[in-house]
């Protein structure tokens, strides 16, 4: 867990506050471990280490920061509140618990797939806006499948606890959020209450 630590903490999440700066913005990097931010409880139903579920997120950091006028980036290690123990959490699960805490408008969920596709080699299958009903209809038909899964679960729960609206879209296309924002069919897909 330590190199886990190290790598997302340190690298990762130093490399992205460098982008950000680079484009004009001011960045703090942040561990979920950082003032409680993310709390977690280690996985034990399933032997893989030191992975956690979220048990509470604490907003405080994060909002200040944001007054500030500064962009947290928050890496996805949680701590064990009882043991302390760093435990990596879903990156994905991590955004919207984090969005809900804030009582965010939208989680927009940045990945390496054009949205949710009902065929996942081709594009033009894309859906562009789901509801929770049809999202949960697709996991249960198979269509969802692997590591999509948990990125609409963490949709639906972040629409559960208030947020108006999630989208899941490609960040390797450029200008990608500002296209998913701003235009009336955006480019990923856009999942709703």
């Amino acid at each position: 867990m330590d190199v886990v630590e190290m790598v997302l903490g340190g690298r990762v999440n130093k490399g992205l506050v460098t982008l950000i700066q680079q484009a004009g913005g001011q960045a703090v990097g942040l561990c979920g471990k950082d003032s409680n931010i993310i709390r977690a409880r280690q996985m034990v139903e399933k032997d893989i280490g030191f992975v956690g579920d979220i048990t509470s997120v604490n907003k405080d950091l994060i909002v200040a920061l944001v007054n500030e006028e500064y962009i947290p980036v928050v890496a996805s290690v949680a701590a064990d509140p009882v043991t302390g123990q760093a435990l990596n959490v879903n990156a994905d699960i991590a955004a919207g618990e984090v969005a809900a805490a804030l009582r965010a408008e939208k989680l927009i969920l940045m990945t390496d797939v054009p949205g949710v596709l009902k065929d996942k080699d081709d594009i033009k299958t894309k859906y562009t806006a789901l509801d929770i009903r049809s999202t949960r209809q697709l996991v249960a038909d198979g269509i969802i499948a692997g590591g999509m899964i948990p990125k609409v679960e963490c949709c639906i729960r972040c629409l559960a606890q208030g947020v108006s609206a999630t989208h899941i879209i490609d960040g390797r296309q450029p200008h990608s959020l500002l296209m998913e924002l701003l235009t009336d069919t955006g480019v990923g897909t856009m999942i709703t209450g």
